[in-house]
């Protein structure tokens, strides 16, 4: 088999055709507001049943695993994304190598945590071994579920990749209502429940995605290419820095405050900065769109990405709002003793603005080659937040978390968007707010739409 590189040489000139990129945001989104529930009620009657300790140690076993399946990946998921969007002929050996990637790395990644609490127990202080263990097996499988809905993201297969995504928290809440509600089962009995729901999704998508790689005619046969390995890593690794950075500056001051304050201060703050994740839904569906649409066009001006950030920067501000007045009702919802989330919630909102902002105007780098400026402004941002949170949490608990997230989040935003603005030659008012004409465009859609 020829190697990537001189397969790139002769790769087709054609664009992907890629869907309407509104339909698709709108069907994406309208996704994730129907996960929501799963997300929220599981989370919410994890916390009614098992108290602020029960739904700490739960929090803390979601971001293990979601920061091992960081870890473990490597950024080959948004590498294989950025180069089947270019040259859908790669899909074959893509996902080829992606199965025997997935696998190997799963495995060894699950026995490297494992041990590191068995050698460490502090670590994850309060939270039993068996019940990480549990947690563990399925980091094999889930890295496969991610890996397979890059791919039909890079197909643009929405509504397959929508479906699948959706499954997910609706089987983690139908798990939580049968073990927790019905069956009167303890913790170690629900995340044993997730566990094989997530591992049997898992093998779905995986098997669906094999035939959808078969049936694209342009596709080189489905069989490991060590060279195109090679390749994807590396562009990979770039993405990795970067995710990296992003997810433990996200999740990590969970696991600080767990670590300094305890399970039950732990659990208040896991409510506040679950829900403040939640708002970064949207800019993630835009962002995760836009991705390979740069990467398939070449933008090199940014001139799409613009114009999305405008529109992004306007719903944020819209979203935040309300969710500052929906912070006082978080205490009537969750019970008493999650009082705090308020205050935590309306210290993190600021920063939450920021970060969704950023997180759609840096897909003009990651479609186009990802400088390394971009990686390096996040490990800046990561070792202030740890430093900071280390400093801070032990003298103010979560809100000092919630504090230090918002002042790093603004951080990572304005290293981001200098940078963009220079190499754009953008000016600030027209990369972050609407112009007249854009807003006189949506006036008359909605008059029109209203029949006037």
């Amino acid at each position: 088999m020829s190697s990537y590189s001189e397969t790139a040489e002769i790769a087709s000139m054609d664009e992907p055709v890629f869907g309407s990129f509104v339909s698709g945001v709108a069907l994406t989104f309208g996704t994730r507001v129907l996960m929501l529930i799963g997300v929220f009620g599981s989370g919410l009657i994890v916390a009614r049943w098992l108290g602020p300790e029960g739904f700490g140690i739960y929090s803390v076993l979601n971001v293990t695993v979601a920061l091992a399946l960081q870890i473990g990946s490597v950024g080959l998921p948004s590498a294989n994304t950025y180069f089947i969007a270019r040259d859908r002929s790669m899909v074959g050996p893509v996902w080829a190598n992606a199965l025997v990637f997935g696998l190997l790395t799963g495995i060894l990644l699950a026995l490297a945590v494992l041990g590191l609490a068995w050698t460490r127990p502090t670590v994850f202080d309060g939270v039993p071994l068996t019940l990480l263990a549990i947690a563990l097996a399925s980091i094999p499988f889930q890295i496969l579920f991610v890996l397979a809905l890059n791919v039909l993201l890079a197909l643009d297969q929405l509504r397959q990749l929508n479906l699948f995504d959706a499954l997910l928290p609706a089987l983690v809440l139908l798990n939580v209502l049968v073990a927790l509600v019905l069956l009167n089962q303890d913790l170690s009995f629900l995340i044993s429940l997730n566990t094989l729901a997530g591992t049997a999704l898992s093998l779905v998508v995986v098997i669906y995605v094999r035939r959808a790689v078969l049936k694209q005619k342009q596709s080189q046969r489905m069989r490991t290419d060590p060279h195109l390995l090679k390749a994807t890593i590396t562009y990979g690794v770039k993405f990795y820095i970067s995710i990296m950075a992003g997810v433990i500056i996200l999740r990590a001051d969970l696991l600080i405050v767990n670590h300094f304050r305890g399970a039950a201060e732990a659990g208040v703050y896991g409510v506040a900065s679950q829900f403040s994740f939640l708002l970064l839904m949207l800019p993630g569906v835009i962002a995760t769109l836009l991705f390979p649409r740069v990467a398939a066009s070449r933008d090199t001006q940014g001139e799409f990405a613009v114009q999305v950030t405008r529109h992004t920067t306007v719903i944020m501000f819209a979203i935040c709002l309300a969710a500052a007045a929906f912070s006082f009702v978080l205490p009537l919802i969750y019970g008493a003793r999650f009082a705090d989330a308020t205050t935590q919630l309306l210290l993190l909102l600021p920063g939450i603005f920021l970060m969704g902002i950023e997180s759609v105007l840096v897909q003009h780098f990651t479609g186009t080659g990802l400088p390394a400026s971009i990686p390096i402004f996040w490990v800046i941002t990561l070792a202030v937040n740890i430093g900071l949170n280390l400093i801070v949490v032990p003298k103010l608990g979560a809100r000092g978390a919630a504090i230090v997230s918002t002042l790093t989040y603004s951080l990572i935003f304005a290293l981001v968007l200098v940078y963009f603005m220079r190499a754009t030659k953008t000016g600030l008012i027209s990369l972050l707010w609407p112009s007249r004409r854009e807003w006189r465009e949506v006036w008359l859609r909605r008059r029109f739409a209203r029949g006037h």
